[in-house]
């Protein structure tokens, strides 16, 4: 959610918007965990098995790690991360992984976003899938999304980073990558 509390998906960027009109999530026990694909470079085109296995995860996300609650996840190019960067956090530059907390719908964390020209490079540079890069984000959006902040909460967020890659079998999260860097996130 912005600060004015719309929802990060219905700003539009041209003449598209993140999310067709109309979509919601009411009814009584259907999933809430929503993946969103903006525009993106073809080259980084997802196949459908691909898509269907990231559905699998955000759902697996959402009840396990979520504890049943909601969350929606654009994949978006640079321009888009980049876009809304400057928009909420005033940093005018292509990151990542965004999160954005909600508090207006108890049954919704919030939303992410991911750029997925940053996921393909750093797939890259740590020698995984870009599937397995697309995970690793959704999950470290999930835990900031779930009150987890690595810069404050004394490594609470990177031992439930940790816990929960080891559990999905995926690759090094992004804490443990900054900290084998020296660096922070």
């Amino acid at each position: 959610m912005s600060p004015d509390g719309s929802s990060l998906l219905y700003i539009k960027r041209g003449q598209r918007t993140a999310r067709r009109p109309g979509c919601s999530h009411e009814g009584a026990g259907r999933r809430l965990a929503a993946l969103l694909y903006g525009a993106y470079p073809a080259k980084y085109k997802l196949n459908a098995a691909a898509k269907r296995q990231l559905t699998r995860f955000a759902r697996t996300l959402e009840a396990r790690v979520a504890e049943g609650k909601g969350f929606e996840c654009l994949i978006a190019d640079d321009r888009e991360l980049r876009r809304l960067n400057a928009a909420f956090l005033n940093h005018d530059y292509p990151t990542d992984v965004l999160s954005f907390p909600s508090s207006a719908d108890a049954r919704m964390l919030g939303e992410i976003a991911i750029s997925i020209e940053r996921a393909a490079e750093q797939a890259e540079q740590f020698g995984h899938t870009l599937l397995e890069e697309l995970q690793v984000l959704m999950l470290h959006g999930v835990l900031h999304l779930a009150g987890y902040d690595h810069e404050t909460d004394g490594g609470a967020m990177a031992a439930a980073e940790q816990r929960w890659r080891s559990k999905f079998s995926l690759p090094q999260t992004l804490i443990e990558r900054a900290e084998m860097a020296g660096a922070s996130l």
